[in-house]
């Protein structure tokens, strides 16, 4: 399993938004192989290309692709967040889910 993810937060991102060409974060978009990754970033930047003539926001150079366990070890970014009900402050990785974050109202609720 493959993900997308940008370089400079280490988001998962998903797929491009047709319509409008934007591409947002969505832990839950993976790849099952590194061809199918390639391919849907080149998608992302021929759209991109079509719309805008500046290269530096390209997401060729934007975004990475890396296998899914390498990934978890050694890419993604932790964040320190306060516990709700605790109020212990403890690291969660960045694209942990609101519902799995006891740092959201949503975990507590449910």
């Amino acid at each position: 399993m493959y993900y997308i993810y940008e370089k400079s937060s280490t988001y998962i991102m998903g797929k491009m938004d047709q319509r409008t060409g934007m591409v947002r974060p969505d832990h839950s978009k993976s790849y099952k192989t590194m061809a199918a990754a390639q391919a849907a970033l080149t998608r992302m930047s021929k759209r991109y290309r079509a719309d805008l003539l500046e290269t530096e926001n390209d997401p060729v150079f934007r975004y990475g692709i890396a296998e899914a366990n390498y990934f978890h070890k050694t890419i993604e970014r932790k964040v320190a967040k306060r516990n709700l009900s605790s109020g212990i402050v403890y690291e969660e990785t960045i694209n942990t889910p609101a519902h799995m974050s006891p740092a959201s109202e949503t975990y507590w609720s449910m």
